[in-house]
């Protein structure tokens, strides 16, 4: 089998081109995995957002009731 040598030129550009395309993936990988924690979050903010005009719709009734006693 012959052996391939080449410059050392090429060697550290293939070395620094093995690096780059780990660190391209390990940041795609890392992109993926945010996004995925960003659609949970954006439904954990709308099921938030429910949950608060459901609690002010039962303080304004809350509040109605009590003016209707103080008033009768």
């Amino acid at each position: 089998m012959t052996e391939i040598y080449l410059p050392i030129e090429l060697e550290d550009f293939e070395y620094n081109l093995d690096k780059l395309v780990g660190r391209y993936l390990d940041i795609k990988n890392d992109n993926i995995a945010l996004k995925i924690k960003q659609e949970m979050l954006e439904k954990e903010n709308l099921e938030l957002l429910g949950k608060v005009e459901l609690a002010k719709a039962r303080l304004d009734a809350m509040i109605t009731r009590l003016k209707a006693l103080e008033n009768s």
